[in-house]
């Protein structure tokens, strides 16, 4: 709330005119907001991100786009979106400029994300890497699959994307609980507890799903001292690699603390191919793609935020917490 009370001392809410667009989908949404008519009453401007100056800056009331350019500056802004769900690029080693909001797109990344993690799950439970491998060397041998029922998945993070995946956890009859900096209770999850009290939970971990953003509390977060808490336990990373200590990650592998790895999210991306990580059998690797924002998705949010920032509404459910980071 504080953020909107911010905002209504300095810059208004009303009134946005001047918005300039930029990232990698910046010609689609371009095409998308033409085609449905919402520039009428508006300025906008779509540029690649190498074509924002600091004229172009100092233009917009508001700035779209997933994460801001080099010479990014506030000057006039009364409003920055974030086409993705992260927006660590925009808090992170920045002084936040008061009465400024900043909010994030919120679509179907819960649903994405789920899907993502439950697909590797089910492999993995229902033994596709033997089989597949089997089958490449002609061998008939059985190999008894297991399903997801009775396993218990602990979520680091409970907010909206860990609220999608655990409801969809909860289907499968998994267990689900989660860790968060409150340690508050949260719909489909059995138990939330934060992560000094985590020895509460007392119970045998199948999997661990990570879905922490990137704050200064959370870098590293996921590290050699967490990581030997568990054995045998499969682990997915979806939230951001800066969470994870990559070389802490190979130590608990090669200890059998994490027989299974997926990691969708890395602290250097594109992956280096000197990177450790590739090379090894029981890390699944792909290049960052949960849950990719669509143009329509991308649009859909924006605009649905733009009118209740102009209806002056206070309850938006996409709005960032500075102090938070999320």
């Amino acid at each position: 709330m504080h953020l909107i009370d911010a905002a209504r001392n300095g810059k208004t809410l009303m009134n946005i005119n001047r918005i300039l667009v930029t990232g990698r989908l910046y010609k689609d949404i371009e095409g998308i907001i033409k085609e449905r008519a919402e520039s009428r009453n508006r300025e906008f401007l779509f540029l690649p991100e190498d074509e924002v100056d600091e004229e172009k800056l100092k233009w917009a009331d508001a700035y779209v786009g997933f994460k801001p350019v080099d010479n990014f500056s506030f000057y006039n802004m009364k409003w920055i979106h974030s086409l993705g769900a992260g927006v660590d690029s925009f808090i992170l080693n920045r002084k936040w400029q008061d009465g400024i909001l900043l909010t994030r797109t919120i679509c179907s990344f819960g649903e994405k994300i789920s899907e993502y993690c439950i697909s590797y799950m089910l492999a993995d439970a229902q033994k596709h890497h033997i089989f597949s491998c089997q089958q490449k060397e002609k061998l008939w041998q059985m190999h008894t699959p297991k399903g997801l029922f009775g396993q218990n998945v602990l979520i680091l993070g409970t907010g909206q994307i860990a609220q999608e995946v655990a409801k969809r956890l909860s289907v499968f009859g998994c267990s689900v609980f989660g860790i968060s900096a409150s340690g508050k209770a949260k719909k489909y999850f059995n138990e939330v507890v934060t992560i000094d009290n985590m020895g509460a939970l007392n119970i045998k971990i199948d999997w661990i799903i990570s879905t922490l953003p990137h704050t200064k509390s959370t870098e590293n977060m996921i590290n050699g001292d967490f990581l030997n808490k568990f054995n045998d336990v499969g682990f997915i990373n979806v939230g951001r690699g800066t969470t994870l200590d990559e070389e802490a990650l190979l130590k608990a592998i090669g200890k059998r603390k994490i027989r299974i790895a997926v990691l969708d999210v890395f602290k250097e991306e594109p992956l280096s191919s000197a990177s450790k990580l590739w090379g090894k059998r029981e890390i699944t690797i792909t290049p960052h793609i949960a849950a990719i924002t669509s143009p329509e998705e991308a649009v859909e949010c924006f605009l649905s935020t733009l009118q209740q920032l102009e209806q002056d509404k206070i309850d938006l459910v996409n709005l960032v917490d500075i102090r938070r980071g999320y």
